[in-house]
């Protein structure tokens, strides 16, 4: 079993897909509107943007959590800053001899976004 879709609440379409087209550096992969409905497909699994859906906390892996924030920076809120939140001695949950970094977002709907990266050690 994996993680095929997440949705997110999106009052306005167009002004979500334009910050997740940004955050993504990527185009909707498909948008159905009516009914309000905007895809961004990427990593086996795909983000919903809807207007009838509750608001999640998506966590997004990215590069270099440091270089996405500052990229991301005139555009968003950052409400907290790229800081290590976990070291990886094995596998299990990230590249052993890692440290895990987080940050985290406002999207331009007011949901809170997380963004993941690792850093050798």
């Amino acid at each position: 079993m994996r993680i095929r879709q997440i949705a997110q609440h999106a009052d306005d379409l167009d002004r979500a897909a334009a910050f997740y087209e940004r955050l993504l550096g990527q185009a909707p992969t498909a948008v159905f509107d009516p009914p309000g409905l905007v895809f961004f497909a990427g990593g086996g699994s795909r983000l919903l943007l809807d207007r009838v859906a509750p608001s999640s906390l998506v966590y997004f892996e990215v590069d270099d959590v440091d270089v996405t924030v500052e990229r991301m920076r005139e555009h968003t809120v950052v409400t907290s800053e790229p800081h290590v939140i976990f070291s990886h001695e094995n596998d299990d949950l990230g590249p052993a001899g890692s440290d895990e970094v987080q940050a985290f977002l406002e999207d331009s709907e007011g949901n809170t976004i997380g963004l993941i990266g690792f850093r050798q050690r």
